[in-house]
């Protein structure tokens, strides 16, 4: 079992940064990918970035340049670094993992970009 709990969202400027924390816990053996997704209002969930196990790290269109996935396996941790924040990057950032086939989800942290 795969449990995720996001932390670090909240309300920040246009052009501020943030980081979103999100702790594992469980067993890791079997993780196929872990990744952020964001939801914003009236908006279908979208993945934000990917970071398979066997492949390469991919960011949506959207936020390459800006956010950087990361994991630290010491802290059982995954990262998403946010700069240069846009208001059209307002959201619920949730984390995921896939293992053997399962997804699994955290319950979501909100970002809001305004003045």
């Amino acid at each position: 079992q795969v449990q995720l709990v996001e932390s670090g969202g909240g309300l920040v400027q246009p052009g501020g940064s943030l980081r979103l924390s999100c702790a594992t816990s469980g067993s890791i053996f079997g993780i196929d990918a872990l990744g952020w997704y964001r939801q914003a209002p009236g908006k279908e969930r979208e993945v934000v970035a990917l970071m398979p196990t066997y492949s390469n790290t991919n960011y949506a269109d959207s936020v390459k340049g800006r956010f950087t996935i990361s994991r630290d396996n010491a802290k059982n941790t995954v990262y998403l670094q946010m700069n240069s924040l846009k208001p059209e990057d307002t959201a619920v950032y949730y984390c995921n993992a896939v293992r053997y086939g399962r997804s699994f989800w955290g319950q979501g942290t909100q970002v809001t970009v305004s003045s």
